[in-house]
């Protein structure tokens, strides 16, 4: 059975209306819960203790949701940063083939998979694009 790991659970946009959807949203959650107290049983309702219990699970899922989005947004800023400043340096990339090559950053494009760096050749003049910041091996001012 595979898990969710839970900024994949919380941070999809995916709905719990069919019955073979394994993530559960804050709404759902309340729903739940509010479900839980009404149809509890008269004669042994809920203890107190997983009551708070069931609380505090709730907000710590909450708050490492919102801690996950947090440090997701500053390496998508600090990455944003630092290829900004790496325009027009010399740099040598680091090709798949294991192969290296000179050039200057010229451009700078921010996709959904992460930061793209374009390289101009030194020796050919030619644009390499979709360089990631992974390739770059060596930078010169």
């Amino acid at each position: 059975m595979a898990v969710d790991s839970i900024g994949s659970v919380l941070g999809s946009s995916a709905t719990t209306s069919g019955i073979n959807d394994k993530v559960i949203n804050q709404d759902d959650f309340i729903k739940l819960f509010v479900s839980e107290l009404q149809f509890q049983d008269p004669m042994q309702p809920l203890d107190n203790s997983q009551f708070l219990l069931q609380m505090s699970q709730f907000e710590s899922i909450e708050l490492s949701s919102e801690t996950n989005e947090g440090v997701q947004n500053l390496l998508s800023m600090g990455s944003s940063d630092q290829s900004i400043s790496l325009l027009n340096h010399s740099v040598q990339v680091t090709g798949s083939d294991g192969g290296t090559s000179t050039g200057k950053i010229s451009a700078v494009q921010f996709t959904s998979s992460g930061v793209s760096l374009s390289v101009t050749d030194a020796n050919t003049g030619g644009v390499t694009t979709n360089v990631r910041l992974s390739q770059i091996s060596l930078v010169q001012p």
